[in-house]
């Protein structure tokens, strides 16, 4: 039996059929693929040889020319040159176990960047007052964080010496070895993927390119600023390893309670009290506002416990727009204690003076309630 009669079907190895499609036929290659790959199949001869057949196979019928002659004429097609092969398969090869063994790999095919690694982003949590997010302000913080080393301006080489181009990857980064028909590229050993070794590291930052030190950044609040705003800082983060750039700085804000005003949004709202008297009679009292004014809120006579009054314009800013919330006071009457003989007296008798116009609410409430009870029990 000649080699070529030996060989089996390729169709029949990748377990397709004659009609199926280019993606069909490549999900098959990545099952059998996976099924036979050296690396899965340590010291098993018979999965290697599979391994090779199955390569071969989709090798030729990826190919649409190949694919072709093979239907036609066979493994004849290919008697004096085989299935052929070259770059542009190998290529194709490589992207498919890329994506089959990637992590078996490294990771895909990185390039080194000269050792160079971004640095972290930092958090920093910030606490303002209602008043300053109402206002805005510039304020300074202090922030501990990597720096670039000034001795050795972030090569993490000795002052005087450079870092070298790694001699076992050639400043890849990444190495090759060969499995089967196929190159896997791996993270280089010798430099862990930096593509540079240092034969004299720095003795400031011991190699890293970066040393420690807290820094004094200043900060601009804006005008509006609602608890739990994200500012960013480009390039205030950590710095990167061996002069890679840096990270950035977030400030997340926190806005402290106020001890009269609570915010919803734009909005600004206040619970004042209110006497008796005032709330009966009418009057007016003054209310200073977040942006140390005052404003003179006007009550109207019998006014209830619980009313709101809104005053438009005097809430909070709005983050980078020129509109502003509002204002709104709620006005709580105060029910009097500790009264001496002759203010029980005065309430006795205003009691007794006291009619439904008086109190149209309780009144015509008891009214109603009595009236509902009445005909429930009837029914």
């Amino acid at each position: 039996m000649t080699p070529d009669m030996a060989k089996r079907d390729y169709y029949e190895v990748l377990e397709v059929t004659r009609s199926c499609t280019e993606v069909e036929l490549k999900a098959a290659f990545r099952k059998k693929a996976m099924q036979f790959h050296p690396d899965r199949n340590p010291g098993n001869a018979e999965a290697e040889v599979k391994f090779k057949e199955v390569n071969e196979a989709y090798q030729c019928l990826s190919d649409e020319q190949k694919r072709a002659a093979y239907d036609r004429y066979g493994h004849a097609a290919f008697e004096n040159g085989g299935a052929g092969g070259g770059d542009g398969f190998a290529s194709s090869m490589a992207d498919i176990f890329e994506d089959l063994f990637g992590g078996m790999m490294g990771g895909g095919r990185q390039r080194s960047s000269g050792g160079r690694e971004r640095g972290s982003d930092l958090r920093y949590n910030l606490e303002i007052s209602l008043e300053e997010a109402y206002a805005g302000k510039t304020t300074s913080i202090r922030v501990p964080t990597a720096i670039s080393c000034e001795a050795c301006s972030g090569s993490g080489a000795k002052p005087g010496s450079k870092p070298k181009t790694c001699a076992t990857c050639g400043g890849a980064g990444r190495v090759r070895a060969q499995q089967g028909f196929f190159a896997i590229e791996r993270t280089c050993p010798a430099c862990q993927g930096r593509g540079q070794t240092i034969d004299d590291p720095c003795k400031t930052c011991a190699g890293g390119g970066r040393t420690t030190r807290e820094r004094q950044l200043s900060v601009n609040i804006p005008a509006g600023v609602e608890d739990g705003t994200r500012i960013r800082l480009s390039g205030e983060g950590e710095a990167g390893l061996r002069g890679g750039p840096s990270g950035d700085l977030y400030i997340f804000l926190s806005v402290k309670p106020h001890p009269f005003f609570q915010r919803d949004g734009a909005d600004l709202y206040c619970r004042v009290p209110i006497s008796l008297v005032q709330a009966a009679l009418g009057g007016e009292f003054t209310l200073h506002t977040l942006d140390a004014s005052e404003v003179r809120v006007r009550i109207p006579e019998g006014t209830q416990s619980g009313r709101q009054f809104r005053l438009k314009g005097k809430g909070m800013p709005v983050l980078r727009s020129r509109d502003t919330g509002d204002l709104h006071v709620q006005a709580m009457v105060e029910t009097p204690q500790n009264l001496t003989k002759r203010q029980r007296e005065l309430l006795m008798e205003f009691e007794k003076e006291s009619s439904s116009k008086t109190h149209p609410e309780s009144n015509g409430f008891f009214s109603r309630i009595k009236d509902y009870f009445e005909k429930m029990g009837g029914a």
